[in-house]
């Protein structure tokens, strides 16, 4: 992902966000020749990193705890590497990037713009390199069109992009850099064949989707945008970017996302108000006796022989989730018991995933722990429209009425 992101790092939607937070106080610079730090971080808003680079970089040591000053900083720096020859050089732009970015955050800095940065710049391999391809002559040519692109020389970015992918026609980053470069342009049509044929080249990169998703909220088709973001999400669930720009999709139109979370009891041992609903309990029984079968019982071995190591896994949680549904299911049947789990928003919320067959899903998505998320790429190989499917019914808010 570094590659896709940190040397393009274009971020319209949460630079929009970012645009918008409230302004910290003043630079100390009252003279009339300078431009103010609204002039300045307006420019940089406007893309122009490199003329506001010094300006910032003015502002920063006048008020070096101007949180929103540094993370505007960091970012021009990192566009600034893109234009640098010496390799050695570029890096320590952005290593100095890094640290600006981490003071930003222990400031308090939390915009979206500086959490996208921040997780991108932890990313950084020890020196500091970015490398779009294993021929040289296909990284001189990506370098060539980011340095380029950086002086806002988009044509000329564009040739040394075509160039690279003669040499290499699936070059994801390199397709990727034209969509955007036309999107820069304003030649939409274009940039949304590009921003597509990136997508196909590898559908599970997230970036491509993301890059098209704002390009359509600026244009206001905030249904188109809300597709592409659902396929960003299932390409990477685990990426937080993506939820940031969901986030800031919901944010612009009113909105918010939903938190799907299904918070079953605590065992009997551990909860003691756990027998108080009576009517429910044998639901969260069942779900345990489940839980110890796998980790206990053996079923995990069985399940999967090639693994010397107990893990919680996709399968046992489903087979869980689903035994406690069933129970429910009946509970809900039964005319003694009319309304009882429908009455409970929990269960009401687990019989709704398992009678719409998409519970594994909601477990990849909302349980998704490190050992959980090792079944992900397996069930998206022969589940991407189920996943989409969630996405669409259970968390993404529905896109505003066109006036």
């Amino acid at each position: 992902m570094l590659a896709h992101e940190l040397r393009r790092f274009f971020f319209p939607t949460a630079l929009l966000l970012f645009a918008c937070l409230p302004q910290a106080a003043q630079s100390t610079a009252d003279s009339s020749d300078q431009p103010t730090r609204q002039q300045v971080l307006a420019l940089f808003a406007e893309g122009k990193r490199l003329d506001a680079l010094p300006l910032l970089e003015d502002l920063a040591q006048k008020n070096p705890q101007d949180s929103d000053v540094l993370v505007a900083l960091a970012a021009s720096l990192v566009e600034h590497a893109a234009t640098l020859t010496a390799a050695n050089q570029a890096a320590q732009e952005r290593f100095r990037a890094r640290d600006l970015i981490q003071k930003a955050w222990v400031l308090g800095n939390t915009s979206p713009l500086a959490e996208n940065l921040r997780q991108l710049l932890q990313e950084l391999p020890a020196d500091g390199a970015i490398k779009f391809s294993d021929d040289p002559a296909v990284g001189q040519a990506m370098n060539a069109g980011e340095a380029a692109f950086a002086r806002r020389d988009f044509d000329e970015a564009l040739k040394y992009y075509a160039t690279a992918l003669q040499l290499e026609p699936t070059n994801y980053s390199a397709v990727l850099f034209t969509a955007n470069t036309y999107d820069k342009k304003n030649d939409f049509t274009k940039a949304a064949e590009w921003y597509e044929r990136a997508a196909h080249i590898d559908p599970d990169i997230e970036t491509a989707y993301r890059y098209y998703a704002d390009m359509l909220a600026r244009q206001g088709n905030m249904a188109r945008a809300r597709s592409l973001l659902i396929q960003a999400a299932v390409a990477e669930p685990y990426n937080k970017i993506v939820w940031r720009e969901i986030r800031a999709w919901a944010l612009i139109n009113k909105t918010a996302f939903n938190l799907v979370y299904v918070g079953i009891p605590l065992p009997p041992k551990n909860d003691p108000t756990y027998s108080r609903p009576p009517d429910l309990s044998p639901a969260w029984r069942a779900y345990y006796s489940v839980k110890s079968d796998w980790k206990k019982g053996g079923r995990f071995s069985k399940q999967f022989p090639r693994e010397a190591e107990y893990r919680h896994s996709l399968a046992e949680e489903s087979e869980a989730l689903t035994a406690a549904a069933k129970v429910l299911e009946k509970l809900n049947g039964d005319t003694k018991a009319v309304k009882l789990a429908t009455d409970n928003p929990t269960a009401d919320l687990l019989l709704k995933l398992y009678e719409s067959g998409l519970m594994d899903p909601y477990i990849l998505f909302s349980l998704g722990d490190e050992d959980i998320a090792k079944d992900y790429l397996a069930y998206r190989a022969s589940h991407r429209d189920k996943l989409e499917t969630y996405m669409d019914k259970f968390v993404m808010p529905p896109a505003p009425a066109k006036p």
